[in-house]
């Protein structure tokens, strides 16, 4: 099906991405997957091909794009590879929004140049061992120190994507106490150092999918932060937080379609090699019928993400809308991805084969950004139910 939602730049970007890919990416992920994450030195070359500069003003060494639509572009071909390219969604996805929309302008100076070349990455934490969906329930504490120059930071974080080789992570704390009449008061970001003294990083997380992302768990003892580490207004974190999540949303959606529009490539590459009984598995009208539906699936998951995309471009991707594509998408995309494993057979459960790292990467998309049982919670919201 035709799509209209890209222009001639974002397609030679898309070429440049491909490229990239195949001869930095695939040949060294297998190695990756065992280390848990790509070496240091492959964020410093994203930095180089302008990855994460696309959307930074040229001021502080950015492209100055504006829109999602390049990022669509990086999340479409990593899947259609059948590779991740680490942590960096979290770079450029979640924690860039907030420097641009909540930093400073010496904030800004300080940290978004090292953003862009990678030699700053960077990570955001905000779930705790008992506060996950629920931010409002954070525990993590930042006290104002005596003479108001520092913050004194204490807590623990977990599932931290990007945890082990950040730089800069932005801290989800407390700042004021606990109010039960108000449960979202209170909450403030801090930028933390992570060379900082009591900062430490814990266990790092062993997950089913999304190998070569690394996710960890951090503690804080006593750690200093600057006062000019603070994100935005003390005690506004929990707004913050909820602006950004319809890109979150939106970004789960590109990828899970882009995951399941790859499984029937890669799907229909295999049963055309693949032979049972004398003939190709392309053969068998189960086989034609079953792709037949995936694809038919994956064309609606493209359909509603290019209008989800154009919405976004123009500022009119409703929080429902949002959420409507992160579940429809998510949820059709995992019976795609199962379909299209089915077909490889037994070696659809061989992780040297691409279907077998989606299947087991796409299973995330259900619940990080919010479950899809929150999905539909927000749907009945706006539906007046």
């Amino acid at each position: 099906m035709r799509r209209s939602v890209y222009t001639e730049d974002h397609e030679a970007f898309r070429e440049t991405i491909r490229d990239f890919i195949a001869n930095e990416v695939v040949p060294a992920y297998e190695s990756w997957e065992e280390a848990g994450h790509p070496p240091r030195d492959f964020y410093r070359k994203l930095g180089e091909l302008g990855v994460y500069g696309i959307e930074v003003p040229e001021e502080y060494g950015g492209a100055g794009e504006t829109g999602f639509k390049y990022q669509a572009v990086i999340y479409e071909e990593t899947a259609r590879a059948g590779v991740t390219f680490g942590s960096s969604g979290v770079h450029t996805g979640l924690v860039l929004p907030y420097l641009m929309e909540y930093a400073t302008e010496e904030q800004k100076r300080r940290w978004l140049p090292g953003f862009v070349s990678g030699d700053i990455m960077t990570a955001i934490a905000m779930t705790e061992p008992g506060a996950g969906s629920d931010l409002a329930g954070i525990a993590t504490t930042a006290k104002l120190s005596a003479d108001g120059t520092h913050y004194v930071l204490n807590g623990a974080k977990t599932f931290i994507t990007g945890g082990v080789l950040a730089d800069l992570v932005l801290v989800v704390c407390r700042t004021a106490p606990y109010d039960p009449a108000d449960r979202r008061a209170g909450l403030s970001i801090l930028c933390v150092d992570t060379k900082s003294e009591g900062y430490a990083v814990g266990r790092k997380l062993q997950k089913i999918g999304l190998r070569t992302s690394d996710t960890a768990e951090l503690s804080f003892s006593d750690v200093k932060v600057p006062v000019e580490n603070l994100l935005g207004e003390e005690g506004r974190a929990f707004s913050y937080l909820t602006h950004n999540l319809v890109q979150e949303r939106l970004a789960i959606a590109v990828g899970a379609y882009a995951s399941a529009a790859a499984a029937v490539r890669f799907a229909v590459q295999y049963v055309k090699e693949r032979k049972v009984f004398g003939k190709a598995v392309a053969e068998f009208q189960n086989t034609k019928f079953s792709l037949a539906d995936c694809q038919a699936q994956v064309l609606a998951q493209q359909a509603m993400v290019d209008q989800a995309l154009e919405l976004y471009q123009h500022g009119e991707l409703t929080v429902a809308d949002a959420a409507a594509a992160k579940l429809f998408c998510t949820e059709s995309a995992s019976e795609v991805i199962d379909k299209c494993l089915q077909l490889h057979g037994g070696y659809g459960y061989i992780l040297e084969y691409p279907i077998a790292r989606l299947y087991t990467d796409n299973r995330v998309f259900r619940i990080y950004g919010g479950t899809s049982e929150v999905m539909r919670t927000i749907i009945a919201k706006s539906l007046g139910l």
